[in-house]
C-alpha cells in the first residue's frame, strides 16, 4: 500500500496545455516531500515504450512554473493503444522501479492509464487539456490560458473588423467540444456562436441575422466558430456572396496552446499535481483528479470515462440573448 510506492513516474500525454509544467513541478516536489523518488518520462507513452526516462530532483523543476508547453515533451502513441504496447509499458515501469505513475493529459491519456492500472502499475490521471472536455471535472489545466489568449486575439480582430465594417468568422480550438467557443462568444460579445454540440448547419439563419443586424444599424458582425465545425474560409465566402458584406475568416490555431499560463492555471495545476502524488503515496490507483464544487476530488478512471459532458443550457441561452 502506501509504503509500496517508492518511485513515482510522471509523464505528459496528448496535446500540450499551459500549466502542465506547474503540474509536473508539483508532482515532483510533493513526491520528494513524501520521501519518494521521482522519474520523468519524456514524450508521453512513446517515451515510456522507448525507455526515455530520467531521474528528477527538486531542482530539475525550478523556473518552469511560468513556462507554457511541457518540459517533459509530449507525443501521440498509436502503439500504446494495443495490448502488446500496454504490456510493454508496464514492463518498462517495473524495470525502472516505477510503481506509481502520474499521467497528465486528456481522456485518451486516461485510457492508457486505465490499462496500466489493470496491469499492476498504480496510476493517477490529471486533467491537462485546453478543451475542457473531461466530464468528471469542472476545470482542466490549460483552459483558462487558452480562452484568455483567444479572447485577446478576437478583441484585436474585432478592432479591424469594426474599422472595415466587415463580418469576421474567428475559428477557435477545442476539438469536438465547444467550450472555448462558448466562453469567447460571451466574453467577446459575438453575434453568432457556432458549437459542435448545438449547431444545425443552418447558414441561412446566420445570413438572416447579419442582414437584420445591418438594418438595425450594426456595422460589423463577429461569428465565433468552433474547430469541431471548421470550414471557416469556405463559410466566409458563402456568407459574403449571400449578404454582400465583406467577410473574412481568421483561424487562431496553435497560438491558443502556448504562452505563459495564467495564475488560475498555475494554481489549479499545482494543486492537482500535488493531490495526485498524495493519492499514490496513500496507495490509490486507477483514479482521476478533478475539481468539483469548489474542491479537488478524485474518481475511478472507469467511472470518469463513462461520464458525459454537455454544454450548459443556461450559458448557451444567455449567450444568444446577449448577442442581440
Amino acid at each position: 500500500m502506501a509504503d509500496g510506492v517508492n518511485t513515482i513516474g510522471v509523464l505528459t500525454s496528448g496535446g500540450d496545455a499551459p500549466g502542465m509544467n506547474a503540474a509536473i513541478r508539483a508532482v515532483v516536489r510533493k513526491a520528494i516531500a513524501n520521501g519518494k523518488k521521482v522519474k520523468g518520462i519524456t514524450k508521453g507513452y512513446n517515451g515510456l515504450l522507448n525507455e526515455e526516462i530520467i531521474d528528477m530532483q527538486a531542482s530539475d523543476v525550478s523556473d518552469i512554473i511560468q513556462r507554457g508547453g511541457t518540459i517533459l515533451k509530449t507525443a501521440r502513441c498509436e502503439e500504446f493503444k494495443t495490448k502488446e504496447g500496454q504490456e510493454r509499458g508496464a514492463e518498462v515501469c517495473r524495470k525502472h522501479g516505477i510503481d506509481g505513475l502520474v499521467v497528465i493529459g486528456g481522456d485518451g491519456s486516461y485510457r492508457g492509464a486505465q490499462k496500466l492500472a489493470a496491469l499492476g502499475i498504480n496510476t493517477i490521471g490529471v486533467p491537462g487539456t485546453i478543451d475542457l472536455d473531461i466530464a468528471c471535472t469542472e476545470y482542466t489545466i490549460g483552459f483558462d490560458t487558452a480562452v484568455n489568449t483567444a479572447m485577446q486575439a478576437i478583441d484585436k480582430v474585432r478592432d479591424t473588423s469594426t474599422s472595415h465594417e466587415r463580418c469576421s468568422i474567428i475559428e477557435v480550438m477545442g476539438r469536438n467540444a465547444g467550450y472555448i467557443a462558448l466562453w469567447c462568444g460571451i466574453a467577446n460579445g459575438a453575434e453568432n456562436i457556432l458549437l459542435p454540440e448545438k449547431y444545425e448547419f443552418n447558414e441561412q439563419e446566420i445570413i438572416n441575422n447579419i442582414i437584420a443586424n445591418r438594418k438595425r444599424g450594426k456595422k460589423h458582425h463577429i461569428i465565433i466558430n468552433a474547430e469541431g465545425i471548421g470550414h471557416s474560409t469556405s463559410m466566409a465566402r458563402r456568407i459574403e456572396a449571400a449578404t454582400g458584406v465583406e467577410t473574412r475568416a481568421t483561424i487562431l490555431g496553435y497560438m491558443q496552446r502556448g504562452g505563459s499560463p495564467t495564475c488560475k492555471d498555475r494554481v489549479y495545476a499545482s494543486m492537482m499535481g500535488a493531490y495526485s502524488a498524495d493519492l499514490l503515496c496513500s496507495g490509490k490507483s486507477n483514479r482521476v483528479v478533478g475539481y468539483m464544487k469548489g474542491g479537488y476530488v478524485d474518481f475511478d478512471i472507469d467511472e470518469a470515462l463513462a461520464m458525459q459532458k454537455g454544454i450548459d443550457e443556461y450559458q448557451f441561452e444567455v449567450s444568444r440573448q446577449l448577442s442581440i
